[in-house]
C-alpha cells in the first residue's frame, strides 16, 4: 500500500525543548507505531525521560512569560494560521489517523475538520473572553470579574480520536493564554507528532515561542509524571473511567484542577411514534462508526415493544450492508480495532454476554483470511440482553450493539439511566411530550442528550462531556473556556471614603 501521506507530511526528529523525545531505529526505550490496518511497524518514537520532562517544563514557563502578554486576538491569529495549515494538510494527516488508527478515512477527514472547526471557533473567541460588572452595595465603588489564563495545560489524550481531542482543549487554552503540554496515546504516537511539527512552524514564522505547544511521549509512568507536577494547575485526560479516577485522584491530592471526559455507555430510545429510517440510520453508525470505538459510540438501543421487532429484522438487513475492510478505501464503512488486545476483550465481552444469558441476533467476531492480516478486524454483533447485566453496565469498546426492549416512557429511562456512565443519549419520536420529557430534569442524566439523531457524531459549538463517571468534565464550544482560565473580582473605589460592605463600621 502506497504511504505517500507519511513523507508528504515530512515526520522527523524532535524539536527541541517541545518535544522531548525523537524517532529513531535503534533507540531504547520507546513506543513503536503499529498500523492496526495492515499490522506494519509506521516508526518508532523515544519515550519521554524524567530529564526530558523536565527540560519541557522549565521551556513551557518561559514560553507562558510570554505568551500570556500577547493580546488574545493575537493568539487568535496564531490559531487562524494553524488552522489554514490543517486546511493544506487535511487529506494527508486525514489518512495518517485512518492508518494509525485505524478508522474509516472518512473519518479521519472528519477528525482534522473537527480541528479546523476548533480552530475557526477559537478565533472568534480571542475576542470574546468577556467578564462581567456588578453593582456594589458601597458608594462610588465599582466591580467587575475579569478571566487570566492558567498557566500550563497539560492534555492526556486517548487512541480513538488521536488528533481531534487535543484539538479541542489546546485551540482554546492556547486562545486564552495558555502554554500546553500534550501527552498523546501510546497507541498513536505519530499523529501527535505531525500535528506538534504544524503547529511549531506557525509559532516559529510569528517568532512566538515554540515551547507555547510542547509533546511528552510515553505510557503511564510519562503520565504520572503530568498529573503529579504542581506546576502544571490543569490536566485535561480523556480515556476510560478507570484512568479519570486515577487521574482525578492525583491531581485532586495537590489541589490541582482536572477536567475528565470518560467512558459512555449511551443509549437510544425508540418510542412508538419514531421514523424507523431515523432510527436505523442513527443506531448503526453510532454502533459501527470507528468499530464502536467512541465514547459516544451507541451502546444499547432500548426499544419499544410494539417495534421491537420490526427494529430487529431492519437492523439485520442494515448490518447485511456492512463492508469491513482497510480504512483507507473509502467504500468501506468499518475498519480494525486498534490492536489484538482490543479484539481479545471483545470476545471476552460477547463471551460475558452468553454466560449472563443474553442471545445473539448477529454473533460477530475475529476475522481473518486476506485484506485481515493484521488481526486486528472484527464483525459487528447485535445482542438481545437485560439492562442488569454485568456486561452491559460496563463499555465494551467495541462494536457491539444490545437490544432492551421496554413498555412505558419511564421505564424507558429508568434502564437508560441505569447505568453508572453518563455521556451522551437520544430519543427516536415524533411526539412532542415524549422529547420535551426526555430532555427535562427528569429524563436523560447525560451531558448530552438528542432528538431524532444518534448518540454519536457532537459538533464543536457545544460543550461536550458528561457527568456520573463520565467525569463532569466540559471541551470544546459553549463557555467551557472557562475552564483554562482564572477567575478574578475586582473592586474599585474612587471615592474619598472606605466604607465597608455589610454596614460594618470600624473606626479608629
Amino acid at each position: 500500500m502506497s504511504k505517500d501521506f507519511l513523507d508528504a507530511l515530512k515526520l522527523k526528529g524532535r524539536n527541541s525543548g517541545t518535544w522531548a523525545g525523537s524517532m529513531s531505529l535503534i533507540t531504547d526505550p520507546f513506543l513503536t507505531s503499529i498500523s492496526p490496518v495492515d499490522g506494519e511497524k509506521i516508526a518508532e518514537v523515544t519515550i519521554t525521560t524524567e530529564k526530558e520532562y523536565k527540560k519541557v517544563i522549565d521551556e513551557a514557563k518561559k514560553a507562558f512569560r510570554v505568551w500570556r502578554k500577547w493580546p488574545a486576538p493575537r493568539r487568535g491569529e496564531i490559531i487562524r494560521q494553524f488552522g489554514e495549515e490543517l486546511r493544506k494538510h487535511k487529506d494527508h494527516l486525514g489518512m495518517l489517523v485512518s492508518y494509525e488508527m485505524g478508522k474509516s478515512l472518512q473519518e479521519g477527514l472528519g477528525e482534522v475538520q473537527e480541528m479546523i472547526d476548533i480552530c475557526d471557533f477559537s478565533v472568534g473567541l480571542s475576542r470574546q473572553l468577556y467578564g462581567l460588572t456588578m453593582q456594589s452595595e458601597r458608594p462610588d465603588h465599582r466591580m467587575f470579574e475579569q478571566w487570566h489564563p492558567l498557566g500550563i495545560v497539560g492534555i492526556i489524550s486517548a487512541f480513538n480520536f488521536p488528533v481531534a481531542v487535543w484539538s479541542w482543549n489546546a485551540m482554546i487554552a492556547l486562545v486564552c493564554g495558555d502554554v500546553c503540554i500534550w501527552k498523546g496515546s501510546e497507541k498513536t504516537p505519530l499523529c501527535a507528532v505531525a500535528c506538534q511539527q504544524i503547529l511549531v512552524n506557525v509559532l516559529e514564522s510569528n517568532d512566538a515561542p515554540s515551547a507555547v505547544s510542547s509533546i511528552i511521549s510515553g505510557g503511564q509512568e510519562v503520565g504520572r509524571l503530568m498529573t503529579g507536577d504542581s506546576n502544571i494547575p490543569l490536566i485535561s485526560a480523556t480515556g476510560s473511567c478507570a484512568m479519570g479516577r486515577a487521574v482525578g485522584s492525583a491531581v485532586s491530592n495537590r489541589l490541582g484542577k482536572s477536567l475528565l471526559e470518560l467512558g459512555g455507555n449511551n443509549a437510544i430510545i425508540v418510542t412508538p411514534s419514531a421514523d424507523l429510517d431515523l432510527v436505523i440510520r442513527g443506531a448503526v453508525f453510532g454502533a459501527i462508526g470507528t468499530a464502536g470505538q467512541r465514547c459516544t459510540s451507541t451502546r444499547r438501543l432500548i426499544i419499544h415493544e410494539s417495534l421491537y421487532d420490526e427494529v430487529k429484522r431492519r437492523l439485520l438487513l442494515a448490518y447485511q450492508q456492512i463492508r469491513i475492510g482497510t480504512p483507507l478505501k473509502q467504500q468501506n464503512h468499518m475498519g480494525p480495532l486498534i490492536d489484538r488486545a482490543a479484539v481479545d476483550m471483545y470476545l471476552k465481552a460477547m463471551t460475558e454476554v452468553k454466560k449472563e444469558g443474553g442471545s445473539f441476533l448477529i454473533e460477530g467476531g475475529a476475522l481473518e483470511g486476506q485484506g485481515y492480516e493484521s488481526g486486528c478486524y472484527v464483525s459487528p454483533s447485535i445482542a438481545e440482553v437485560r439492562n442488569d447485566f454485568q456486561i452491559v453496565q460496563e463499555e465494551t469498546f467495541a462494536p457491539l450493539l444490545y437490544l432492551i426492549k421496554y413498555n412505558t416512557l419511564g421505564e424507558a429511562l429508568e434502564i437508560h439511566n441505569g447505568v453508572s456512565q453518563g455521556l451522551s443519549s437520544a430519543i427516536m419520536t415524533n411526539d412532542l411530550r415524549d422529547s420535551e420529557f426526555f430532555l427535562s430534569a427528569e429524563g436523560s442524566d447525560c451531558g448530552i442528550a438528542n432528538v431524532n439523531i444518534g448518540t454519536s457524531g457532537a459538533e464543536i459549538g457545544g460543550a461536550f462531556g458528561g457527568e456520573k463517571d463520565t467525569g463532569g468534565g466540559r471541551e470544546s464550544g459553549s463557555d467551557a473556556w472557562k475552564a483554562y482560565m482564572r477567575r478574578q473580582t475586582n473592586t474599585i473605589n474612587y471615592g474619598s471614603e472606605v466604607p465597608l460592605a455589610q454596614g460594618i463600621s470600624f473606626e479608629f
